[in-house]
């Protein structure tokens, strides 16, 4: 996590052609480069990644921000959060398969 901040935590979903398309591969890349921890992983809906991630909150707004664009041949029909405290359980950022 970055010191720019208190750190926070979000919780919360992608929705839309989010799985077989890389999108989890896309967190995991976007938290390494923001310096967020946590995780995605895909949900059994077939068109739901699940998150949650750690870092300050400027941090995971950015973060938030681009998982809403995600990576070629997805198509992000919605990101939902919530946030919550964080509780420095996660080291580095996995994308759970």
């Amino acid at each position: 996590m970055t010191d720019r901040g208190e750190p926070r935590r979000i919780v919360g979903r992608a929705t839309g052609r989010v799985q077989r398309v890389g999108y989890r591969a896309f967190c995991a890349d976007t938290a390494m480069r923001l310096h967020v921890d946590g995780y995605a992983r895909n949900l059994d809906d077939g068109e739901t990644v699940a998150f949650e991630a750690e870092a300050d909150e400027s941090t995971l707004r950015s973060f938030v921000e681009t998982l809403r664009e995600g990576p070629p041949f997805s198509r992000v029909d919605d990101v939902e959060f919530r946030w919550e405290d964080a509780t420095g359980e996660f080291k580095g950022f996995e994308a759970v398969i």
